[in-house]
Formats: structure tokens, C-alpha cells, sequence
């Protein structure tokens, strides 16, 4: 992370709990890398496969969505239960020198969900308040397939330091530019030399493997896990643009998209970027637990390119709640990014684009990943 970094830095303890709300003086910031997907994230399928010692709190905690909670009154036969990964505190070799070395820290290992290019990383130290690590630092390291612990932590495996050894702040989110540009799929975190964390955020861009979507032939070109991601949208009152790409059907009503309501003729939308050049087929646009709240209506465009110009695919088309609603398109159809528009207000839990990568589409993939040495 370069040295004149505008990115936000704590470090010290933070107060003892007094009572009250926990977050009241929780620190953290606007960090503008958190706009990119979290590659963390358990939905996309990541996971915390390994840590070297989790005796207080364990360590799947770290990908937990929803923010740490704290239960002051929460004990257990270890001590504490936090909503995080903790572990013991490390001791020296004997009582001339009861200290943990320079040398000495606890790991954890993360498979990413989805293979990517890292923009930045968060350590949050939630009610870590004089229990968390002195520094942290993070590594990455790009290996295919689905490998052990065991292989990942082999002498074969070549780690990437993205943050270098670095102090940091109890009771605080602790966010890392990250300027390295390969894709990775699996991380190693570290904290020095031992204490606990509560949560671990990993914002980046999926690359997605262009062997595999080529073996799939037909596939959504805009899924999150596939390299798709929203650019921008009208409004994200409620929730985020990004909800409607992500992998699975909804959940429950704040697993999708939904805006304020308006009170004027205007229409609310999102714009999205594709995996790459793509040739669609057919849609869905899914309003599952939207039942008072659903869009009325929608219409779907595409454009081929920055500056191409926006193509309707799909008229504007009413809508029903908590229900999902699937279209053919009467010809494929050819672009680089869609937008979806909702009329008037109110949200949709997902948008499908099904198709397949043009030739042309398919040799940019191809080309991006041996340029990040994938």
C-alpha cells in the first residue's frame, strides 16, 4: 500500500465496554474500494478452511455477512465468546523470556468465492477492544482446483504480500488499498502475534475462469460469480444494486434490491457490466419476498461497449410480486452491458442474462487472465 495512502489508519485500544451501544464508538470509515464485490463473501462460496488455533472464537466468525455482535454477559468454559476468530495468548519459551518473539502469529486460510483481482481488504476488530492483534498482514496466493490446507501451506505454493506487517486498531475497521494486479484465489491471513478479529473483507473484481465458461456454453453472463457486477444505479436506499447478480434465489425481502419510493414520474434502474462480450438468449427477472414492494413494470437494455448505444431487449413489461418471470428473446441479443428499469419504484430480487461469450468476448477473457497469470 503506497506510503501516502488517503486510506483512514487506527491503531491503540479502544475504550472498555461501558454499557450502552457497542458500535457508539466503533471506528471506521468510507473506504472507496468497498464499491467492488467481496470475494469473501460466503454466498459467492468462500470459506475459512484452516486456522493454526481458534480456542476462544472460531474462525469460520471471519465471513459471517451480517456485522459482529456483542453479548457482554456471553461466557463459556473458555472464557469470553466473541463473534469473531480468537485465539489464546502466545507465551515465550520460558520464564527468562515470557514474551512471544518477533517471529511469532496466528493464521488463518480463506478460499476466496470467486477468483479475482483484490482492490482492498478489511480487518475489522469489532469488540476487540484491547484483545485484538498488534498488526496484521495478508498474503495471496493463485492455486486451481479445490486444494487441503496442507497443499496450500507447501513449499510449491508462491504467496503474494498485499499487506505488508501492520498496526492496527481495536474496535475498528481496518481497510488496505491493494494495487496488485494478478488474480488470486486464496488468502493467508495473519495476526501478530496473536488476539482476535471479528470480521474479513475481501473488495475486488472477479476473474472468472475462461476454460470453464467456455465448457458451459450457455450460462448468466452478469452472475457476480461469472464476472459480472452493477456500475452504478438510481438508488440504493434500501439495498445494494449488487444483490440482484448474486448466486442463488432470494432469501428473504433485504436479499434483493429495493429503492424509496418516489414521488415523482420518474423510474428507478441499474446498469451493469457483463462477464465480457455476450450474446443473450433469454432472461429472468425475479421479485421473490417483493409482495407490497415489487416493481410494477420493467424493460431490459443492452449496449455493446462504452459507448454503444442502449438497445431495448425487452419492452417495458408488468410485473407480479414474489414471483419469478422469465423471457426468450425473439433474436440474441449482443452486448457489453445491460440496465434494467423499474417503473415506477420498489425492487427486484434478481436479473438473470442468460447466453453465451461471443469469439470476441472469449479471446478478451482469455487475454486478461495471462495478463494477471492465471
Amino acid at each position: 500500500m503506497p506510503a501516502d495512502s488517503a486510506i483512514p489508519s487506527f491503531t491503540g485500544d479502544a475504550s472498555p465496554y461501558g454499557g450502552g451501544d457497542p458500535y457508539a464508538d466503533y471506528r471506521t470509515a468510507d473506504f472507496p474500494f468497498t464499491r467492488y464485490t467481496d470475494l469473501a463473501a460466503r454466498q459467492l462460496g468462500a470459506g475459512v478452511i484452516a486456522a493454526n488455533d481458534e480456542f476462544f472464537a472460531q474462525r469460520e466468525n471471519l465471513l459471517v455477512p451480517e456485522r459482529a455482535e456483542f453479548d457482554p454477559e456471553h461466557f463459556g468454559h473458555k472464557g469470553k465468546i466473541m463473534d469473531g476468530w480468537e485465539t489464546r495468548r502466545r507465551r515465550g519459551a520460558g520464564a527468562d523470556h515470557p514474551w512471544p518473539t518477533a517471529e511469532d502469529h496466528d493464521w488463518a486460510l480463506v478460499r476466496l468465492g470467486a477468483p479475482g483481482v483484490i482492490r482492498g481488504i478489511v480487518v475489522d476488530t469489532a469488540h476487540f477492544r484491547g484483545n485484538y492483534p498488534q498488526a496484521v498482514s495478508v498474503e495471496a496466493a493463485s492455486v486451481p482446483g479445490a486444494p487441503t490446507p496442507g497443499e496450500l501451506l507447501s513449499d510449491d505454493v508462491k504467496w503474494t504480500t498485499l499487506v505488508p506487517r501492520t498496526a492496527v486498531g481495536g474496535h475498528a475497521a481496518n481497510g488496505f488499498a491493494v494495487d496488485t494486479e494478478q488474480r488470486f484465489t486464496h488468502l493467508r491471513l495473519n495476526q501478530h502475534p496473536d488476539g482476535g478479529i471479528a470480521r474479513l473483507r475481501v473488495y475486488g473484481e472477479v476473474v472468472p475462469d475462461p476454460q470453464w465458461l467456455a465448457t458451459l456454453g450457455t450460462f448468466d453472463v452478469v452472475a457476480l460469480e461469472n464476472g459480472g457486477s452493477a456500475e452504478d444505479a438510481s438508488n440504493l436506499f434500501y439495498s445494494p444494486a449488487s444483490n440482484t447478480i448474486q448466486p442463488g434465489r432470494s432469501r428473504k425481502m433485504d436479499d434483493g434490491w429495493e429503492t424509496r419510493r418516489r414521488r415523482d414520474t420518474g423510474n428507478d434502474w441499474i446498469r451493469y457490466r457483463l462477464a465480457a462480450q455476450a450474446q443473450i438468449r433469454a432472461l429472468e427477472i425475479d421479485t421473490a419476498y417483493l409482495k407490497g414492494n415489487s416493481a410494477g413494470w420493467a424493460a431490459v437494455s443492452v449496449r455493446d461497449g462504452e459507448d454503444g448505444e442502449w438497445t431495448e431487449v425487452l419492452p417495458r413489461t408488468r410485473l407480479q410480486p414474489d414471483t419469478n418471470h422469465r423471457f426468450v428473446l425473439d433474436a440474441p441479443a449482443v452486448g457489453t452491458h445491460a440496465r434494467i428499469d423499474i417503473y415506477p419504484d420498489g425492487g427486484i430480487s434478481r436479473l438473470r442474462l442468460f447466453g453465451s461469450l461471443t469469439e470476441q468476448g472469449a479471446s478478451q477473457l482469455v487475454a486478461r487472465n495471462a495478463e494477471l497469470g492465471a
